[in-house]
């Protein structure tokens, strides 16, 4: 039964890492491994019972990262509907390169800290298509919003959905993870930074364009109503947690159901065509569907690994041959460049029980580094890099020449400011 399971997930995480050469949506192929690797558990075993109780215990867990994550992105889908993030792009008003490298960088760390590093990098490449024009200088600064992203996301609970698996599933607090994870994620994003504005010199040749509201449907006041509720309701997650004791998906829905209302009582004065834009209803159809169910369909094939102990003998191997916990998790990073760290993070965290590495152990917050961050070395290795490649057409072979070893320097002296943070203010 083991071998079988084994090599059902290698053949689906192969499709998933393979999806764009396959022409499979890696929702599909996670679905379908998922389904395969339950039913070999299921016939191999004489309890039917016993596992059903199982897959039912473990979807219990999965569905609270899931309704966290699509809580999230209508949040966001209804704040760029009403063009909300022009708040943030108009206030850049300088023309110098070097400067707009920082200004860039910084904006990009910060908001994905709020919002999530796909969302980010989407908002930040829309902007530099209006402040540059050279395509060249253009392709740089997006690969520095997909390590500014990645980085931003890390040390937040909300911001990467490694970071938010680890949250939920209690491995990590908010105040450690942002005290412990912040240093070394800053680090990240700024040596990199630091290298492209000593390359990126002179002015932007390009004015900036008038950045004003496309929405007509939609108001300046609506939109600042808008953007500032629904940034506080993914800010209010965490003290929702911290006050009610429940979990953070049940925060993040009341943060929905409150946007739900005022947005409702904002455009109840319109025709449905005029606001029709402007809905939850709409931002519900809109959102990346595709990714919520590859995320139930990994999460499910992870969970019959370790029901059947696999990832715990998996574990016990690594202990044994390779020993140190700090080049385990910096290996599991620089992983996460080739295969999605979403499955990646859900191994470890079936191969590490809560009994082993208590909440807030450093393995716990070196891996929401490592595999937050570690991910911006190739582009097919995160996210947000499969989105800037997408919208930017950005050639493998051009970021891997130009952006992957700034990514990769900026990750390894993070990793190693979080490691002497440790030994001198933590241990």
């Amino acid at each position: 039964m083991v071998t079988a399971l084994v090599i059902i997930f290698l053949f689906g995480y192969g499709a998933i890492a393979f999806e764009h050469p396959l022409r499979i949506n890696k929702a599909a192929s996670a679905l379908l491994t998922a389904t395969l690797c339950w039913s070999v558990y299921a016939l191999a075993t004489a309890d039917k019972a016993e596992v059903t109780s199982q897959l039912s215990e473990h979807l219990g867990e999965v569905s609270g990262i899931l309704f966290f994550l699509l809580g999230a992105m209508v949040i966001v889908e209804l704040i760029d509907a009403h063009d909300g993030f022009e708040l943030i792009t108009r206030k850049i008003q300088t023309t110098s390169m070097e400067k707009l490298v920082w200004i860039v960088a910084i904006i990009t760390f910060f908001l994905s800290a709020v919002l999530d590093n796909l969302t980010t990098t989407i908002v930040l490449i829309s902007l530099l298509r209006k402040l540059l024009s050279d395509r060249k200088e253009r392709l740089m600064f997006t690969g520095l919003v997909i390590i500014s992203a990645n980085a931003g996301g890390a040390w937040s609970p909300i911001g990467d959905v490694t970071t938010t698996m680890l949250w939920i599933g209690g491995q990590i607090s908010v105040v450690n993870i942002i005290l412990k994870v912040f240093l070394p994620s800053v680090v990240c994003m700024a040596v990199p930074a630091y290298i492209i504005s000593r390359r990126m010199k002179g002015a932007i040749t390009k004015r900036p364009e008038p950045l004003h509201n496309k929405n007509m449907s939609s108001s300046s006041s609506e939109r600042n109503v808008v953007f500032w509720l629904g940034v506080s309701s993914l800010l209010f997650v965490p003290v929702f947690k911290t006050i009610t004791h429940l979990p953070p998906y049940m925060g993040i829905l009341f943060g929905l159901g409150l946007m739900w209302v005022v947005t409702e009582l904002i455009h109840s004065g319109k025709d449905e065509a005029e606001k029709g834009l402007l809905s939850v209803n709409h931002a519900l159809r809109k959102i990346d569907t595709p990714s919520i169910l590859f995320f139930l369909g990994i999460l499910l094939c992870i969970s019959a690994l370790e029901s059947t102990h696999v990832l715990h003998s998996l574990s016990a191997w690594m202990d044994e041959k390779i020993g140190n916990i700090s080049v385990i998790t910096v290996l599991i990073g620089m992983l996460s460049a080739v295969v999605d760290n979403v499955p990646l993070v859900a191994a470890a965290q079936g191969m590490y029980p809560l009994d082993k590495f208590p909440m807030d152990h450093y393995y716990w917050e070196f891996l929401a580094y490592c595999a937050g961050t570690g991910g911006s070395s190739l582009i097919i290795g995160s996210a947000a890099g499969v989105a800037a490649m997408g919208l930017e057409k950005i050639d493998f072979f051009w970021y891997l020449k130009n952006i992957a070893w700034l990514a990769f320097i900026g990750y390894l002296i993070g990793a190693a400011v979080f490691i002497v943070q440790h030994s001198l203010f933590f241990s």
